[in-house]
């Protein structure tokens, strides 16, 4: 875009340049362009550019006639009151005439005008005009000019209106049912709103280029064809992503019969209390939840009670060092709990030893956070 930009900008340019009439002059284009001016300073304009005029139209020559003394156009109020408008008087075409006035007329060969003039309309068959008016007459005219201008800053200035009666019209016509729940424009409409007329100006620069260069409008086509796929690739792999996790909403705290629900330090307590009463099954279920429920409160995997153990060993990343002795808990916990074996003090001991390990995140194995699978 910015070689278009800059192309575009260089032809403008060389447009410019070689179009004629457009060429700014220091004679119809002074340094300052236009200045402030009161009315009496108005009035002192014309003034002087009367005296100019007159002194040129007697000498000729390139001091009198200098266009420079024509000074800056003026920018005079036309209106009272505390915001006045303005009117923008302009001068460029006495800095031309002065500009001619340096060259004296030449004589007119009456004759040979006249001659030309008759083949002239012998030949088209239309009427010739009237003579180019010579510049001793247009000086003339300038003078008559500045002398009516003069004149029109004698009239009185009308007051700026305070359109009242436009105000009340339109107090009426926004009270109207129409207009009855206008709102200003949000911070978010006005930023869609300059989104698509940025993105309108680009593709108004590409399709005026669309048509010299076809490639270009090859690699738009399947450029936006490759962004829709890589899109729905990207939106099916989070939608295949968030099944596999079976992800829930995130909240402040656990979901409702989730492990992590219940304080890990709670089904420790059970643990110890089923122990001391030799209940070795029930308590290596009490570790067992103890340690889900730990590893669960430090965000390993979302919470969710509906999971199995197999899940609960299956989120885990196989890198993770915590895995083989969650591992070894579930074995346990699945053949004496589900698999209704009789436990003894051994199988209890062994597995107080793993869910220690990964309560407090030290032992052989067990350091540092882990990843869930994905």
């Amino acid at each position: 875009m910015r070689f278009l930009a800059l192309s575009a900008a260089v032809v403008m340019t060389a447009f410019l340049a070689s179009a004629p009439g457009r060429a700014d002059t220091a004679a119809d284009q002074p340094s300052g362009h236009w200045r402030d001016a009161s009315l009496q300073d108005y009035r002192d304009h014309l003034l002087a550019l009367t005296t100019l005029v007159e002194a040129c139209a007697k000498a000729r020559d390139t001091k009198t006639c200098d266009p420079a003394q024509v000074g800056q156009d003026d920018r005079i109020p036309i209106s009272n009151g505390a915001n006045p408008d303005h009117r923008l008087i302009r001068y460029g075409w006495l800095r031309v005439l002065l500009s001619d006035a340096q060259d004296k007329d030449k004589p007119a060969d009456d004759s040979a005008a006249k001659s030309a003039k008759s083949v002239k309309e012998t030949i088209t068959g239309e009427p010739t005009g009237p003579p180019k008016p010579t510049t001793t007459a247009l000086l003339q005219d300038a003078e008559k000019r500045l002398a009516y201008d003069l004149a029109q800053t004698d009239s009185p200035m009308v007051p700026t209106s305070a359109h009242t009666e436009e105000r009340d019209a339109m107090k009426q016509v926004l009270a109207g049912r129409d207009f009855r729940n206008l709102q200003d424009p949000t911070v978010r409409e006005k930023f869609l709103e300059k989104l698509r007329a940025w993105l309108s100006r680009i593709l108004q620069s590409i399709s005026r280029v669309v048509p010299q260069s076809v490639w270009i409008g090859r690699i738009i086509f399947w450029g936006f064809i490759i962004a829709v796929c890589v899109a729905l690739v990207w939106g099916l792999l989070q939608l295949e992503r968030r099944w596999r996790m079976r992800l829930i909403p995130a909240s402040d705290g656990p979901a409702a019969g989730a492990a992590s629900a219940r304080d890990w330090q709670l089904w420790l307590q059970d643990a110890h209390q089923a122990a001391s009463a030799g209940l070795w099954r029930e308590a290596i279920h009490y570790l067992y939840w103890a340690s889900i429920s730990r590893l669960e409160s430090r965000r390993l995997w979302p919470a969710d009670r509906a999971r199995t153990p197999r899940e609960y060993l299956a989120l885990v990343a196989a890198e993770d060092p915590r895995k083989p002795g969650l591992a070894t808990l579930t074995g346990s916990f699945e053949r004496f709990w589900y698999g209704g074996r009789s436990a003894a003090q051994s199988d209890y001991l062994n597995a107080e030893e793993l869910a220690t390990a990964l309560i407090t995140g030290s032992g052989a194995g067990i350091t540092g956070q882990g990843s869930v699978a994905q």
